[in-house]
């Protein structure tokens, strides 16, 4: 006798399960096709849920726990001044604050107007952005940095030469100013939630802009509690019964999209869920079919001195060993399918996520108790079978 049958052997009741199985080959195979077709829509739907969720949340960039600090409605600047700044980061304690300038500029070829772009005045733009081609100076003091799209609009790579126009203000005078800048690097595609998003901006140092005006303040919070702490101690100190600042939290936005994605995966699942509900009403009628056709067989069992729990348990087991074979069998189909969804959405077919994986083991799961559960009537009633009826036919 071979291992696999000694294993067999010490569990009889699944023994005569997997012969009874093996007997009404169609029927099974049916009964196991139903409980697969409800475990691949439970582990496809939950797992491609999650893969678009962070499909998304790729597109949309990083939320983190930061606060937004700009000037309020009430503010008659329209702007933060260096004051402001200073209060800022001493309010914020230890967190770190970005103080982003911002203006619009004219991009000049050949002497003429090509295009308009954003500009953004930042000392340390390691802290928002990241390099794709060249490298960001560390101490830089001249250059510009170029985001992805105008790069590829107006073909800029690191050494090339741009030429900006603007309009801005100098010791209280407005002037235009014309300027050729060496581009510096060319920076990664950004989210669309990102913080002062670079896709259609050009990136200079601060001291290319005037002094003493800002369009905001981004303060780098630990974790949301902290930001949120920190949004009602700004909020407190410049505003009263005017608002000087207004002050926005992303972490409240990040745990809105959370839920609404949480909510519409749930909601997903459950509809994958109702297919399994079906393949346990056809495993409970495949059982009761077969506690019918083999009413004889288990007349002869209990006239042998088997007790009804004893029918109950070959009974269970048949159920659940079709449970566990649909289930096995779905859950490879579904890791299959989830890797066609994460080629399709992610870019790459094996970026199997835990999440993702907990919804294709639960639908393993359930698919095993739904036909476990399924069996509980069949197995009950084929014990409640008295012997000499039973053999009577």
């Amino acid at each position: 006798m071979n291992p696999i049958q000694r294993l067999w052997g010490s569990f009889p009741a699944f023994l005569m399960a997997r012969r009874n199985v093996a007997r009404a080959k169609t029927r099974s195979a049916l009964a196991i096709v139903v409980i697969l077709i409800g475990v691949v829509a439970i582990g496809a739907i939950g797992a491609g849920g999650v893969a678009f969720q962070e499909s998304q949340l790729d597109t949309l960039g990083t939320i983190g726990a930061d606060v937004q600090v700009f000037a309020g409605e009430d503010n008659e600047n329209g702007y933060l001044t260096a004051s402001d700044v200073g209060t800022i980061d001493r309010v914020s304690g230890t967190a770190e604050i970005v103080p982003l300038k911002q203006e619009n500029a004219d991009v000049l070829e050949d002497g003429s107007t090509a295009g308009s772009a954003t500009l953004y005045g930042v000392d340390e733009p390691s802290e928002l952005y990241e390099a794709e081609e060249g490298t960001i100076p560390p101490n830089w003091r001249n250059g510009v940095l170029v985001g992805s799209t105008l790069a590829d609009r107006y073909d800029l790579r690191p050494g090339s030469k741009v030429t900006l126009s603007r309009t801005t203000v100098e010791d209280g005078e407005t002037v235009s100013r014309t300027d050729e800048y060496r581009v510096k690097a060319v920076l990664e595609q950004a989210g669309q939630a990102d913080i002062a998003n670079p896709n259609e901006a050009f990136v200079l140092p601060s001291d290319e802009f005037d002094d003493d005006v800002f369009a905001q303040v981004i303060v780098r919070a630990e974790d949301a509690t902290t930001a949120n702490e920190t949004a009602m101690d700004i909020k407190r100190t410049f505003n009263g019964r005017r608002q000087i600042v207004g002050v926005f939290e992303r972490g409240d936005v990040a745990e809105q999209i959370d839920e609404a994605f949480r909510l519409i995966n749930l909601f997903l699942v459950g509809i994958g869920a109702i297919s399994l509900v079906v393949a346990g009403v056809s495993i409970a009628n495949v059982m009761l079919m077969a506690a019918i056709e083999r009413r004889q067989e288990i007349g002869v069992l209990r006239a042998v001195g088997y007790e009804q729990f004893d029918i109950v348990r070959i009974m269970l087991a048949e159920a659940t060993l079709l449970g566990v074979i649909g289930s096995l069998l779905g859950g490879v189909i579904t890791l299959g399918v989830v890797a066609l969804i994460n080629a399709a959405l992610l870019g790459e077919p094996f970026a199997y996520s835990v999440a993702a994986l907990q919804y294709v083991a639960g639908g393993m799961v359930f698919g095993v108790l739904a036909s476990l559960l399924a069996g509980i009537y069949p197995a009950w009633r084929a014990a409640r079978e008295r012997p000499v009826e039973a053999l009577r036919g």
